[in-house]
Formats: C-alpha cells, sequence, structure tokens
C-alpha cells in the first residue's frame, strides 16, 4: 500500500487473476517509482513530441482522440520483476519487491498508433532504416520520483515506428467481470495511468509509462536512473550493490518480457483430494516472449519432470499474438506431502521454457524458470 507521499506497490491473489481473460482494473497489480500524481485533468493535459523530429508538436487528448485512427490491441503487462519471489526463495536472495506470480494483467487497450503521431510529428520510416541508433524516450513529469525528478525511459525507435509491433497511446481499457460478458471500453481509471500512457506488446511493464507528457526522439537511451541502472539482468558476479557498479553501463535494459508460466492453483502448502481418475485440477496462465506469441502450448508435470502433458488452453476464443492464455490439467500426481507440479510454455516463434530456474541476478527480474507450486499435500478423497 502507499501513502500520498509513497509508491502505490502491491498484487492481486493470482487465483483471482485467472478468473477474467481481460483483468478488471480494481483487482490488477499496482506499481510505482513515486507517489501517484494529483488526479489529471483530460481537457488541459498534453502530450509534447519533439527531438530528432520535423516537426514538433503538442497534442491534447481530443486530438489524439480525434485526428488519428484508434488501434485496439489485446496484451498482457507484466512487472519486470514478476516471479522474484520464486527466485528469491528457490536460488538465492536479490534486491526489489518481493513479488509473487500476480505482478501480471492483461487487457484491451485502445488509441492512437505510437507510429502515426511521431509521423505526423515529421518522423519518416527512413530514420528507422538509417545508420542512427534511435531510441524514442517516454516521459511523465506529473510527480517526482524516489530516485529522479521524474520517469523516464526509452526503447529503440524499432519497437515504435513498427505497425505489426501494435505499440499505441492509450486513452481507453476495455474490461469484462468475466470471460463471457461483453467488453466495454472505457477511460483508464487514474492508478493506470489516465489520460494517457504507453502501450508496447511484448515490452516489459516499466516502459509503458503512465501520466505521459513527453516523447523525445534521439540518438541515446534514456539518461534517466531507471533506465541505466534498473531493470537490467545482470551477471551472476554482480552480488551486491557494490560489485554492480562495474555492471550497469555496460548490461543492456531488458525490452522483451521472457517467455513464462504460473501455476496458480493450487497453491503452495495446499492440501488436494485426488479426483475420482487419481488426477489433480491445475489452473495457470502463460505469456509468450516478447513478439513471439501466442503461446501455442502448454505442458505440465506432477512426478518433477520426469513426464510431461498438455494443458488445455481456456479463457477465450480471441487468440492474440500479445495476451496471455489460461490454462487447465489434470495431472496425476503421488499420494504424499510435499509434493511440486511443474509447467512450461512454447509460444509460436519456438521461445520455450527450457530449464527449472532461470540465471539468477542481483535485482530478481526476467524469471522465467518453470511455473512451479510445492509442498502439496496430495490426500486420497
Amino acid at each position: 500500500m502507499a501513502s500520498d507521499e509513497q509508491p502505490l506497490n502491491r498484487e492481486p491473489a493470482a487465483k483471482a487473476l485467472i478468473e477474467h481473460f481481460l483483468t478488471p482494473q480494481n483487482i490488477s497489480y499496482d506499481r510505482n517509482h513515486g507517489p501517484m500524481p494529483k488526479a489529471l485533468d483530460s481537457c488541459t493535459h498534453t502530450v509534447q513530441i519533439g527531438g530528432l523530429v520535423s516537426n514538433p508538436l503538442t497534442l491534447g487528448m481530443n486530438q489524439l482522440r480525434s485526428e488519428f485512427p484508434q488501434h485496439e490491441v489485446i496484451c498482457a503487462l507484466e512487472c519486470a520483476g514478476n516471479r522474484r519471489h520464486t527466485m528469491r526463495t528457490i536460488l538465492r536472495e536479490v534486491q526489489g519487491i518481493d513479488w509473487g506470480d500476480g505482478a501480471i494483467m492483461n487487457c484491451k487497450w485502445k488509441g492512437p498508433r505510437i507510429c502515426d503521431v511521431l509521423r505526423r510529428a515529421g518522423l519518416s520510416d527512413e530514420m528507422n532504416g538509417s545508420d542512427q541508433d534511435l531510441h524514442v524516450a517516454f516521459s511523465s513529469h506529473q510527480a517526482k520520483c524516489a530516485d529522479a525528478d521524474h520517469f523516464e525511459i526509452s526503447v529503440p525507435l524499432d519497437i515504435c515506428l513498427r505497425e505489426d509491433r501494435d505499440a499505441i497511446l492509450a486513452l481507453e481499457v476495455g474490461l469484462a467481470s468475466n470471460t463471457q460478458e461483453r467488453v466495454n471500453d472505457t477511460v483508464l481509471d487514474h492508478k493506470h495511468g489516465y489520460p494517457v500512457r504507453v502501450i508496447l506488446p511484448g515490452v516489459v511493464g516499466v516502459r509503458w509509462v503512465k501520466w505521459l507528457d513527453q516523447i523525445v526522439i534521439q540518438d541515446h537511451e534514456s539518461p534517466n536512473i531507471y533506465q541505466e541502472r534498473d531493470y537490467k539482468v545482470l551477471p551472476p558476479d554482480a552480488v551486491d550493490s557494490e560489485s554492480a557498479e562495474q555492471y550497469w553501463h555496460c548490461t543492456p535494459p531488458m525490452y522483451d518480457i521472457p517467455i513464462n508460466s504460473a501455476i496458480v492453483s493450487p497453491a503452495d502448502g495446499e492440501t488436494v483430494h485426488l479426483s475420482s481418475t487419481g488426477t489433480v485440477e491445475v489452473h495457470g496462465y502463460a505469456i509468450p516472449q516478447g513478439s513471439g506469441g501466442p503461446v501455442v502450448n502448454v505442458q505440465v508435470s506432477g512426478d518433477g519432470g520426469e513426464s510431461w502433458m498438455s494443458a488445455e488452453l481456456t479463457g477465450s476464443e480471441v487468440e492474440t499474438k500479445w495476451g496471455w492464455v489460461l490454462w487447465t490439467a489434470h495431472v496425476k500426481v503421488t499420494l504424499g506431502k510435499g509434493k511440486q507440479i511443474l509447467s512450461r510454455a512454447t509460444d509460436a516463434e519456438g521461445n520455450s521454457q527450457e530449464s527449472e530456474h532461470s540465471q539468477w541476478n542481483l535485482r530478481g527480474v526476467g524469471y522465467s524458470g518453470f511455473g512451479r507450486v510445492m509442498n502439496l499435500t496430495i490426500v486420497q478423497s
């Protein structure tokens, strides 16, 4: 939780998340690097676009809504530190908020494509193929952050300029209370960036800037601390803050989210009754890696990875390259205490969770080892 002066950082129960294909805003996770700004007025709020463009401009919210085609995309938003708790407890201690498996949400977002806005500002497609290493810096100056005067990050221009990346400036979000109900579009709520936020499908959530007020095209990455000294998979030799100093400048930032899956039911430590068929019903979610979606297969194991079975992908009839899949499996597990169940996912490009654990790193980001539920007690019905 947060006070007026502290960041709002919280995570819902993962079991509640998978009750919905599209995540309601009132149960989604929250991640902030400073106090939320005061409520913004969509009638007066603007976004400035500048830097290496021939026509710098300032756009109001009504212009973004009425002067550009509106594009919709269903995609998963995941904190780079999702599943950090697993890395911390299974491997070794890390720095950062102790996220479980619930720092993720899946929504339908709507707004103008970022590439259309950049072209209005005079950015040509040829610039993307030039020898320049160009970046797009997104900023919000609406509140001071814990470690900087404002929040700013950047991504390579290619992510924003290619239409097939579906990058947009979201003005609305599509919500449904369950998978059967009709989806209704509504404005973003304040904690999720009203009146406008960046949507970068397949990219880690830190780069989806909320309360956006500035876009700058430049020939370098953002120098902001949240770009330069966080959200990087540091090498294992960086074991503490002091030893990490030599690696921050030479370690690339995280952009693509890694392929991932999580088991959310049953939960760690539960007592579970075998069904009449000698199986345990297991539920979870899975997301693709970067632009490699959709997820096409999830496998589950009840014997420590000796054998695997394919889960049933459920949740929505809409196939989305960028969104999560929900899945269900009926897994054979032997009776007794201390049992575990594992999961692994594969996407359309062949990216797969290949190992029980992913690389340990000091900040505990990008964990993509097998999904895992532990310390189950399996009893006869």
